[in-house]
């Protein structure tokens, strides 16, 4: 009794949170695992590389917009995409995730799109270390930067800290991976975040084939040196 107790509570908390942000004006962030996330925010709801079990989407609103980063099993099920959306939905993702679901709206890396209500721009992503090339190629994955609500978002996909990362402005929320041997490590992570500056970081994707990344490392790294909002969310 006393566990079921503590599980209404929690999930309680959790609520009350998302709807504090939303009346506030903020967008509300729902992890579902790993690399899949629910933006919701200014009246959208965006899912970000659905994959995983059809009812953790069960009590959230179906999407506007399904954003793909790259065909990898954990970014990409078409059976989930096809499950999901809607008839309204519009799918966005790069050249190889578009051909494997023979729908939705290509994007390059450096292309711009409106659609949905939401600004989007493809961010490159990739890997640069000798021993990682082979996982994410240059000029095939896309990161996104997202306009929405009047707050910029990135959400890195799978990369490591490349320079496109680090040029990036005016970010008010970031999705930063960090699992070896796929993408990069915590002191890669920090480093880029560091060099970009957003104004909250939210690790995300961090476990790889030894176990999840230090994240304590990372948040210490990060909030001791430059005071940034490192927010953590439940992924696993």
């Amino acid at each position: 009794m006393k566990i079921a107790i503590k599980v209404l509570v929690v999930a309680a908390v959790f609520l009350i949170a998302q709807l504090t942000a939303a009346q506030a004006g903020e967008p509300v962030f729902t992890p579902i695992g790993h690399a899949t996330f629910v933006l919701q925010a200014a009246g959208v709801t965006v899912y970000v590389d659905p994959v995983g079990e059809l009812k953790s989407f069960a009590k959230l609103e179906p999407p506007d917009l399904i954003l793909v980063t790259h065909i990898h099993k954990d970014h990409l099920n078409p059976a989930m995409i096809e499950a999901l959306k809607t008839e309204e939905t519009v799918i966005v993702g790069p050249a190889t995730v578009i051909e494997q679901l023979g729908m939705g709206e290509g994007m390059k890396n450096g292309d711009k799109l409106a659609v949905a209500g939401v600004e989007l721009e493809a961010i490159p992503a990739y890997n640069t270390t000798k021993g990682r090339l082979k996982f994410h190629p240059k000029g095939r994955d896309n990161g996104y930067v997202l306009t929405v609500g009047g707050k910029r978002i990135y959400i890195s996909g799978d990369t490591e800290d490349i320079a496109e990362m680090r040029a990036l402005t005016s970010i008010d929320y970031a999705f930063i991976c960090m699992n070896l041997p796929y993408t990069m490590d915590v002191e890669q992570a920090a480093s880029a975040t560091l060099a970009f500056k957003p104004k909250v970081v939210i690790p995300y994707h961090y476990r790889g084939t030894k176990g999840v990344s230090d994240i304590d490392k990372f948040q210490k790294l990060v909030a001791t040196l430059s005071g940034l909002e490192v927010r953590r969310l439940k992924w696993y």
